[in-house]
């Protein structure tokens, strides 16, 4: 058995049964992948992308494919944004025309199953799905590469605009073992088209790993408002990749919130490959007890006349533990960029602790480029100035925090979600802190 097998023998093992069959460029799609995470195995802190972040517990889990499961044994309680009038649901990687809603689409935009398109689509899908996903270097998009089956599928043609949201909803469910999945996602908004669009990602209990894999497409023009939920439950394993390429005059926006999961990571590469092209892209995670939670972004400006703005920020109680790496590239031809980047961080508990490294690689000399990263405790004199307008110091304590997260929550331009994302961060917040001031 090679170094790399010995490491990680049940996903490996698991390779020799993944899907077959589909078209021919499919099937050579997922060998490629399989060959490369088979030479990759999954990373370690010994790898500079992971120096922080061990996925030790991964390796050491000994994982099942995730079955398939009727609507009957899904329950939806949890989900922030049940409300979404139009919905593709994807339960244990394999699409659910049950749970889905995808009635009143204007004419020719096209949601559902990414199977489906598979061969509904060919012309589609082919010229897009795995174009700008990495799994030359990325262990986990190599292997979701190689066990590609379903997943989510979205195609506006030029000039549509969808005023409704789209939900894009993963449910894994661990049904009395450790089990995995392999979501998959193809977004394409060609020119002039305009989108938003939210990926939420829950569980039904018990100790399954979600590896998801997201492509997404921004045509000239082209206006996305993109929002992922992670909500997983305390024992699950959530690996996300967003992979984005936008052409020119391009808008796309990001919106990561991270409430959940014994082990997160999420990976966002955004290339800016159209002149005037704008990338916004914001995050807010909170964690407590012993959780994990690893932010990386990179945003990789190829035409010139491109803007970017980063806001990240993270609430950390108990003995939990944040990464965040923001890059930022500007190639040689690249000029006129302008680029800023901020990430702070709120740590509740002195055992709580992060990592965070900015990074900036210009190679052009006509640009303006900033970042930030600020971590610490609550403003001692923010709360003593409270406090001496007649809070209590718990009151002042929440009017700070609240302020701290309402920065990034106010941006979320869908009212149902901005609520109900509210009311479970604050609600988490309440949990931990009257943990804290139960000690």
């Amino acid at each position: 058995m090679s170094p790399v097998a010995e490491k990680t023998p049940s996903l490996i093992a698991a390779l020799e049964q993944r899907p077959q069959g589909g078209p021919r460029w499919l099937d050579d799609l997922r060998a490629r992948g399989a060959a490369r995470f088979s030479a990759l195995g999954i990373p370690t802190v010994r790898d500079e992308e992971w120096r922080f972040t061990s996925v030790a517990p991964i390796a050491a889990t000994e994982f099942r494919p995730a079955p398939p499961l009727t609507a009957s044994a899904v329950a939806l309680d949890s989900v922030l944004y049940a409300d979404a009038p139009v919905r593709v649901a994807v339960v244990n990687g394999r699409f659910s025309d049950e749970l889905s809603r995808l009635d009143g689409l204007p004419r020719g935009v096209k949601a559902g199953s990414l199977a489906a398109a598979i061969v509904e689509h060919p012309d589609v899908v082919q010229r897009y799905f795995g174009q700008i996903a990495d799994f030359g270097t990325r262990s986990f998009v190599a292997l979701n590469t190689a066990f590609v089956q379903d997943g989510a599928f979205v195609y506006l043609p030029d000039g549509a605009v969808l005023e409704t949201p789209i939900e894009l909803l993963f449910v894994s469910a661990a049904n009395g073992a450790a089990t995995i999945s392999h979501p998959r996602v193809l977004i394409v908004a060609e020119a002039g088209s305009q989108v938003r669009l939210v990926e939420t990602y829950v569980g039904a209990g018990g100790t399954y790993f979600a590896n998801a894999v997201s492509e997404i497409f921004v045509g000239e023009n082209a206006v996305v408002d993109h929002y992922k939920v992670q909500q997983e439950t305390f024992d699950a394993f959530h690996v996300g990749s967003l992979h984005v390429h936008t052409a020119r005059s391009a808008n796309f926006s990001s919106h990561s919130f991270s409430v959940g999961g014994r082990l997160v990571r999420n990976d966002i590469v955004a290339i800016l490959d159209g002149e005037g092209g704008d990338c916004t892209l914001n995050g807010l995670y909170l964690a407590d007890r012993d959780r994990l939670i690893d932010n990386h972004t990179q945003i990789d400006h190829a035409k010139p006349h491109c803007g970017s703005h980063e806001v990240y920020k993270g609430i950390l109680g108990g003995k939990a533990k944040a990464v965040f790496n923001g890059k930022i590239v500007v190639r040689p031809d690249a000029q006129k960029t302008d680029a800023k980047q901020t990430n702070r961080a709120l740590l509740l508990s002195d055992d709580a602790t992060i990592n965070t490294k900015p990074q900036l690689e210009i190679f052009a000399d006509d640009v303006k480029c900033t970042h930030g990263a600020a971590i610490g405790q609550l403003d001692e004199d923010a709360i003593f100035y409270l406090r001496a307008r007649g809070l209590t110091f718990a009151e002042a304590r929440d009017m700070l925090i609240h302020a701290f997260a309402g920065q990034i929550l106010e941006r979320v331009q869908i009212e149902p979600l901005r609520q109900a994302l509210e009311t479970e961060l604050f609600a988490q917040l309440a949990r931990d802190l009257a943990e804290v001031d139960g000690r």
